[in-house]
């Protein structure tokens, strides 16, 4: 059958009967079964075989809709034009009359309904479009960082031949970008600050979010405060990330083998580790459980390099993101092909404050197993201490306004 269309009550007063006919049967329901235009006729005649003539007014003040093939819109719209209906010609009015014809064929009649169902739609999902688009916002953030440290050593590439500080005046400019987005969002503080020591090595300890933005506060202060640089040990896949390479190498990212990280360690830098890295990343949720599997290598770090492990977590970090990590088709991915491919939601302004612990001291009777549990215990002590479990997003909210006691 045909597609067919109705044309309205507008269109159809403007068709008086004259020389052309269109012909039209009936099936055994009653419905219009094809319709066939004659072409190049400047008028159109209604002839009908019903007992109703067509375009006749029904009993309740209706018109009965003339039905014709879709494809006769254009040859319909242009007799209209030319029997004098929409004067013919490029103005304003014979546009507007078109397109009023256009609209009703159409039956646009309850766009405005539409458009009310479009904009709740709209209001319904408004917020988590925003969940998942804050995320992004960050990795935009480290974009610019780079793009910044591209145009910085452009402007200052005849000084690199004759200093090795180069990036110093790069680090301070990004360190104190990141640390007026961690007061302006999550009005971030630090506690424990003095922990840090002011010379020499000391390994660093914590816990992973879902995106360790408190890690790369924390990393801003102590460039600033301190003036001095901590390394990390990040996982292999950010070194795969394109673009990511200039950042990674001015804020001194390794891969993390132990003999590197010992190397970092002995000549005196600060270098912190998250034994639960990427699946304590995405897996872990509101509990804040740790992921650190039977990992003892930074523990053996500690041991070779000689140094003390500072225990570090920051409160709300899951609020503030968390991942999707609780459906098993990523959890799958990741044990199986180690793809770190899972959606993280959030960006929320909850409070962030981070606390260090006190330091473990390097103890040369102590093994790598007993070390690593020692540490864990501790971390596990501050997240007891400090955060309410299981998080809630609400009350990290309230708490950028009102400082409450854990123990309350």
């Amino acid at each position: 059958m045909d597609s067919l269309f109705a044309i309205p009550d507008s269109v159809r007063r403007g068709l008086p009967a004259s020389k052309a006919t269109i012909a039209r049967s009936l099936d055994q329901n009653g419905n219009l079964e094809a319709y066939r235009v004659k072409n190049r006729v400047p008028l159109l005649e209604i002839k009908a075989h019903s007992t109703r003539a067509v375009g006749a007014s029904s009993a309740d003040g209706e018109r009965t809709p003339l039905r014709v093939p879709v494809g006769a819109l254009g040859s319909a719209l242009r007799m209209l034009a030319q029997d004098g209906s929409c004067d013919m010609g490029p103005s304003p009015a014979y546009v507007s009359c078109l397109m009023e014809s256009l609209l009703d064929w159409l039956e646009l009649d309850n766009l405005e309904d539409y458009l009310n169902y479009l904009a709740y739609l709209m209001w319904v999902f408004t917020p988590l479009i925003i969940v998942f688009i804050l995320p992004f916002i960050i990795v935009i953030f480290l974009y610019l960082s780079i793009l910044f440290l591209h145009v910085y050593k452009r402007k200052n590439e005849l000084k690199e031949a004759y200093s090795n500080s180069i990036w110093d005046g790069a680090r301070k400019t990004l360190a104190t970008l990141w640390d007026g987005h961690a007061a302006i969002w999550h009005g971030y503080e630090i506690c424990g600050l003095e922990k840090i020591p002011e010379n020499g090595p000391a390994l660093i300890v914590y816990y992973h979010g879902a995106l360790p933005v408190d890690y790369y506060y924390f990393v801003a202060k102590v460039i600033l405060l301190k003036g001095r640089t901590c390394h990390s040990v990040g996982d292999h896949f950010l070194f795969k990330v394109p673009g990511f390479k200039p950042l990674l190498e001015v804020f001194s990212v390794i891969h993390g083998p132990q003999e590197e990280c010992v190397r970092a360690l002995k000549d005196g830098h600060l270098l912190a580790i998250s034994p639960g890295g990427v699946r304590e990343a995405l897996f872990s949720d509101e509990s804040y459980i740790l992921m650190w599997g039977n990992r003892t290598g930074f523990a053996q770090v500690a041991i070779d390099a000689q140094v003390c492990i500072i225990p570090m977590f920051t409160q709300n970090v899951r609020e503030g993101f968390r991942s999707l990590g609780c459906l098993r088709i990523f959890r799958w991915m990741y044990e199986t092909y180690k793809i770190p491919f899972v959606p993280v939601y959030g960006g929320f302004p909850v409070k962030f404050r981070t606390y260090l612990g006190d330091p473990i001291q390097y103890d040369p009777n102590i093994t790598a197993n007993e070390l690593a549990e020692k540490t864990k215990c501790a971390l596990q002590s501050l997240i007891d201490r400090h955060q309410k479990i299981p998080g809630n997003i609400f009350r990290a909210l309230l708490e950028r306004f009102h400082r409450r006691a854990k123990e309350e």
